[in-house]
């Protein structure tokens, strides 16, 4: 059995994307899981839980940059670790 006394307080509201201001690395060295609606989602980008949002890809779809575009899907956000 592994304890999790050292693993960090997941915050409200997180980013997997290094650039972004939401992104907190301490809290990827555990796998991470999110629920929306009660429904496990393997694809989260983003997530706000006070807000109510996560932010998934929209299929194979690329923005100019070459990145997955986005789209916000709303709803009860829980976050946990695996």
């Amino acid at each position: 059995m592994t304890t999790r006394t050292s693993a960090p307080a997941l915050p409200d509201r997180l980013s997997i994307d290094p650039r972004s201001p939401h992104h907190v690395a301490a809290v990827f060295e555990q796998d991470i899981g999110i629920r929306l609606n009660d429904k496990e989602r393997f694809d989260v980008e983003e997530y706000c839980i006070s807000e109510g949002w996560v932010k998934v890809p929209a299929g194979k779809t690329l923005d100019r940059k070459g990145k997955p575009l986005l789209i916000t899907l709303k709803g009860k956000v829980e976050a946990f670790y695996k």
